[in-house]
C-alpha cells in the first residue's frame, strides 16, 4: 500500500495516496496520520469537519437517550465504522449493538449484522452522504433499522426508517418534532429539546 504524497504547501503534512485499485475498507486501520473520525465509502476517503455546537449537543442527547432505555443485553457506540463491504467503512454517528459484538479495546469496527440501529447527525458538508449514500450502503448491508437526523431551526428533526424486506431499501415511518417515541427496534422515548 503506497501512503506517501506530495507535501502540502510547506506544512510537512502529506495526503495518503492509494494503492492501484484503491483502498479496501482494511486499509482504514492502517493508513498512518489519518485524522480521527476518518471514514471509507466507495474506496474513498472522507475527513470529519469541525464539530458544532448543534452537533454535538444533539449526538448527547441521543446517546443519553440510548443509554438509559435500550435492553441491558444492547451497547450504545459512538463514532465508530461498521465494515459493509470490501470498499465502504462508514462510521454513523451512533450505533447500537449487541454487548456480545464487543471484541476488546483494540476493535475498530462492527460488522453489519451487528448493527440494530444507525443513527446519522446530518451535517452541512455531509448531506448528499448522509440523506443518500449512506443509508443505501445500510440497507444493502441489511441494517434492520436507521434514523437521519436534521436540524430545524435550533431543534433536532429524527426520520425514522425501517428496513422493507421485499425491497431491501428503508420505508420512512416517522418523523419525530420534539418528542421521539417508537416501538422499534425497542421501545424508546425522549425528548429533542436542546438545551
Amino acid at each position: 500500500m503506497s501512503t506517501a504524497a506530495e507535501g502540502d504547501q510547506g506544512t510537512g503534512f502529506t495526503w495518503p495516496v492509494p494503492p492501484p485499485g484503491g483502498w479496501t475498507a482494511d486499509d482504514l486501520d492502517r493508513i498512518p496520520g489519518l485524522p480521527a473520525h476518518t471514514e471509507m465509502i466507495d474506496g474513498g476517503l472522507f475527513f470529519v469537519s469541525p464539530r458544532t455546537h448543534f452537533r454535538m449537543a444533539t449526538l448527547w442527547l441521543l446517546e443519553y437517550g440510548l443509554r438509559t432505555q435500550v435492553p441491558e443485553e444492547f451497547y450504545v457506540v459512538r463514532e465508530m465504522t461498521t465494515r459493509l463491504g470490501e470498499r465502504d467503512r462508514p462510521e454513523p454517528d451512533l450505533m447500537v449493538v449487541p454487548r456480545r459484538a464487543r471484541k476488546g479495546p483494540e476493535q475498530t469496527s462492527y460488522e453489519p449484522a451487528d448493527v440494530r440501529l444507525a443513527i446519522e447527525v446530518v451535517s452541512q458538508e455531509s448531506v448528499e452522504r448522509d440523506r443518500t449514500a449512506k443509508p443505501q450502503k445500510y440497507a444493502r448491508a441489511g441494517i434492520e433499522h436507521f434514523w437521519r437526523v436534521e436540524r430545524n431551526g435550533e431543534e433536532p428533526v429524527v426520520y425514522v426508517y425501517e428496513l422493507e424486506p421485499a425491497s431491501g431499501t428503508y420505508v420512512i415511518t416517522g418523523i419525530h418534532h420534539h418528542q421521539l417515541k417508537v416501538a422499534v427496534p425497542f421501545p424508546i422515548e425522549m425528548e429533542l429539546t436542546l438545551d
